[in-house]
């Protein structure tokens, strides 16, 4: 079946057109807002269930003479983000009005969260690679806006330039490999799938043979990798993403756990089976079981929930890189399962930290205890999705982390990468080990001694509970049963993502097998090791805290602190307030910018112009010369102005030479003119304005430059002939 266009692009363009009414809607409804948005989500999630089990792309011209269109690819990998995107911003838009009751901006707030939504629904969907980037650094545009809530909070600005610095960054880099993607593609696809992602993945052995023919696959896989990376807060520009903490909780719910920080992972996914390879296995197994461990080792030193919750929300998002990294179906898997598993318990932990903070009046871990009896729903509802992050069977983040252990597994038996073959299986066991530590730590909010300092805790409103309860719900139905999600909605992801997909079983393993060993040994480590977890925090952060270059924010601050350090006293050294200064930085930028431009265009090679002068013609020319460095020598005002006379009357009389005595006549009439002018001004310039003659070299140096700017421009604009005669 094919996708319906309108229906695509209505999905897609109504969170746009609700956030463009938002100030109507808040007039009508006031904090009721946000029950606008949800009924917004709604609509969009409806629009896209209509369809399913569709596959195919739509497009709407945008510029034709480019080959640039609206495209949209609606297929399995496709429909599952922008579900997730849809439905889990249906119950953040239902636990916004009570969470952020009082809160002034909400209109902004609002506005963004809606724009958010929408950016990632064409992400999601988008099969061009100028939509893609568009709406991918929309994302980061309206992230920056909702970290950035608080405005007058320093931590809450300083975190939203931290995520835009980062993120946006790392999309020039994948700007750039989305540029030599395209290059690529209209070579051997045709100018009309330049910008095609779906015409590329449709050949992805020709894109990928063409790639590495022009030399050009590992910097299209490398600048794809930062990019990526970046938005997925993998190491080590991680670190954004706690920061991004100091932004209400249902942004962090929605944004760092459940869609933006997801982008990264599922563009890897999409493009996966155009790319993979052994350099592929290399790079994202590493770089996601780096993360995975980096991380949850940093979670277990956390001493703030939302904090614990970024770091093992970056840990899981080293999983899924990692996941998608082995070249195997075990690790396609992997990565579209987890994408799942993960969004269901992380959103609803989040939802649950919201909760804990809201009414027990602190977020600090050591503060905190025993709220089981203040708050039963929300300790039940934290028991399923924070034993699910743990991995412990039979919750449903068991299964993508037991497709890990298989992806490791059979990447060491089946592909020849030495010490890396035993190392990948130990480090996937290694990381899970702290994830099972911060899972029962987090879980231990709601059990043992509850401390006296917390005070009464209120009861949420049913709209703070129903959000993280109908989570926890699909993750008790996943858990109970996984096959129903693979049937409904994985297993046409994994035919998107996977380079050999096959029928995808999931459930509770009956015999033993060497992941099943892992499991076991992960957590049975992990509970052995959990009454030592005040230990090994301790130690952790001591480490952190003696070692500068390991924090996580030391070399954001050291590299940002310096480049503005750096740009304040360039600017004072640019900007000193002299007209001549300004002059010799635009003269000397734009003589640079054209040389090189007509070097790079092999505008000027030595051979590509003839010059032939009369024995008259060069006397005049030499004497305009001797003109130009009198110029330059001259010790006075008056003096360099009467010789740079001399210069314009030999420019004069070289056009009567050259037969074009209309020119001579007005060069004569404005040279004449000039000199009257310039005597009568000199001796009105102040004298603390007046030249240094004593130091001509820059002077000259630029004087250079203009002048052979000048002729290599004219003879390029007239190096061409009529008839290429």
């Amino acid at each position: 079946m094919s996708p319906d266009l309108a229906m695509v692009v209505a999905a897609v363009a109504l969170p746009f057109v609700a956030a463009a009414l938002t100030p109507v809607f808040f007039r009508v409804l006031g904090e009721g807002t946000g029950f606008a948005g949800t009924v917004v989500a709604l609509s969009s999630f409806g629009l896209l269930a209509t369809q399913y089990g569709s596959e195919g792309s739509v497009s709407l011209e945008w510029i034709p003479s480019l080959n640039i269109a609206l495209r949209f690819y609606v297929d399995g990998w496709a429909l599952l983000f922008a579900l997730l995107a849809c439905g889990i911003g249906a119950l953040i838009f239902t636990y916004s009005p009570a969470y952020m009751h009082g809160e002034s901006g909400l209109v902004r707030y609002y506005a963004a969260l809606l724009a958010f939504m929408g950016s990632i629904v064409g992400v999601a969907l988008a099969a061009d690679l100028v939509a893609i980037f568009l709406f991918w650094e929309l994302t980061s545009l309206a992230s920056f806006v909702l970290i950035g809530y608080y405005t007058a909070d320093d931590s809450s600005q300083y975190a939203a330039r931290m995520a835009m610095f980062i993120t946006v960054g790392g999309g020039l880099f994948l700007l750039v490999g989305f540029l030599l993607l395209s290059i690529v593609a209209g070579d051997v696809l045709g100018p009309g799938a330049a910008f095609d992602l779906a015409a590329m993945l449709e050949e992805p052995d020709v894109m990928a043979a063409a790639l590495r023919e022009r030399g050009l696959f590992l910097p299209v896989l490398g600048l794809l990798a930062i990019g990526a990376g970046t938005k997925s807060a993998q190491v080590p520009l991680h670190f954004w993403l706690p920061n991004a903490m100091a932004a209400p909780t249902p942004v962090s719910a929605f944004l760092h756990s459940a869609t933006m920080v997801k982008v990264g992972v599922y563009f890897i996914g999409r493009v996966r089976p155009m790319l993979v390879g052994p350099e592929w296995l290399f790079l994202f197994a590493t770089l996601g079981l780096t993360t995975m461990t980096v991380c949850a080792i940093m979670a277990v030193a956390s001493t703030d929930i939302k904090e614990l919750l970024a770091y093992s929300t970056a840990s899981h998002l080293g999983l899924m890189v990692a996941g998608f990294g082995f070249t195997s179906v075990y690790g396609a898997e992997t990565g579209v399962f987890h994408l799942l598993n993960h969004a269901l318990f992380k959103a609803a932990l989040f939802l649950v930290a919201g909760i804990v903070a809201h009414e027990a009046g602190t977020r600090e871990i050591d503060k905190l205890g025993g709220l089981r009896r203040d708050l039963p729903v929300t300790a039940a509802i934290t028991t399923v999705v924070a034993l699910s992050m743990a991995g412990i069977p039979p919750f449903n983040g068991f299964y993508s982390k037991e497709l890990l252990f298989e992806a490791a597994v059979e990447a060491s038996h089946h592909h020849d990468i030495g010490l890396l073959g035993v190392l990948y299986p130990a480090v996937a066991v290694f990381g899970s080990i702290f994830t099972v530590l911060y899972s029962l730590r987090f879980l231990s909010l709601f059990f043992g001694e509850r401390p006296e300092a917390i005070g009464h805790v209120h009861q949420p409103p049913v709209t703070l509970l129903v959000p993280p309860a109908v989570l926890a719900l699909l993750a008790a139905v996943v858990s109970v049963d996984p096959q129903i999600a693979v049937d409904t909605i994985v297993q046409s992801g994994l035919e998107a993502t996977a380079v050999d997909p096959q029928e995808m079983h999931v459930g509770l393993p009956t015999s033993y097998s060497t992941p099943v060993g892992m499991s076991a040994v992960t957590i049975g480590v992990g509970l052995v090791a959990y009454p030592f977890y005040g230990r090994i925090h301790d130690g952790i952060r001591g480490v952190v805290g003696s070692t500068p270059p390991i924090r996580p924010n030391w070399w954001y601050d050291v590299i940002v602190e310096g480049l503005s350090d750096e740009g304040r006293s360039f600017a004072e050294y640019v900007h000193d307030g002299h007209l001549r200064t300004y002059a010799s930085w635009t003269l000397g930028a734009t003589c640079a910018l054209a040389l090189t431009g007509f070097v790079a265009a092999g505008a000027i090679a030595p051979a590509r112009f003839g010059l032939e002068a009369t024995p008259s013609i060069t006397l005049v020319l030499l004497v305009a010369v001797v003109g130009a460095l009198a110029v330059v020598l001259s010790d006075t005002h008056v003096a360099g102005v009467l010789t740079l006379s001399i210069l314009g009357f030999m420019i004069a009389i070289f056009y009567i030479l050259a037969s074009a005595p209309d020119l001579a006549l007005t060069q004569l009439v404005v040279e004449t003119l000039v000199l009257v002018i310039f005597l009568l001004v000199i001796e009105e310039i102040p004298a603390s304005d007046r030249i240094e003659i004593g130091t001509p070299a820059r002077d000259v140096v630029l004087s250079l430059a203009v002048g052979a700017t000048a002729f290599v421009t004219v003879l390029v604009t007239t190096g061409a002939r009529p008839g290429g005669s």
